[in-house]
């Protein structure tokens, strides 16, 4: 059975990996470059989600620059970026027709809760090749 160690470092968001390696200035200034040409793009599109919803541009601010530094922080690879799709307002804009901000808030709140979930049950198993069996 193998232990786990082979894929133990999948586990580790990359941030954590890049700090530890080393991040030089010529690095932040790569991605500060990268997160400027992100935020034009995504910035005007999350406040249009926000207003094809029914609600204030501000609240698709808050969700894209939220959303986007987490993103950025747990992802598992440096070229992942994150970020509103433009495919998003038709189900945004639907859900909250149907059920109100408060139904998207449940939605998202659920989807979140899934995402957790299985990242657990991920967890769990690398934990259970990694420990040791009882009696060994």
């Amino acid at each position: 059975m193998p232990d786990g160690t082979a894929t133990a470092h999948l586990c580790r968001p990359k941030l954590a990996t890049t700090l530890s390696e080393g991040y030089r200035l010529d690095q932040l200034r790569k991605d500060a470059t990268a997160a400027l040409t992100v935020a034009i793009v995504a910035l005007p599109l999350s406040m249009a989600i926000a207003v094809a919803s029914g609600v204030s541009p501000d609240r698709g601010l808050y969700t894209a620059i939220i959303g986007g530094f987490l993103v950025s922080a747990l992802s598992g690879s440096r070229f992942q970026i994150g970020g509103p799709a433009g495919a998003f307002i038709v189900l945004v804009a639907a859900t909250v027709a149907k059920f109100g901000v408060e139904g998207l808030l449940l939605t998202v709140l659920l989807s979140g809760a899934i995402v957790a979930g299985c990242v657990l049950a991920a967890l769990l198993a690398v934990l259970q090749r990694t420990l040791p069996e009882e009696g060994e």
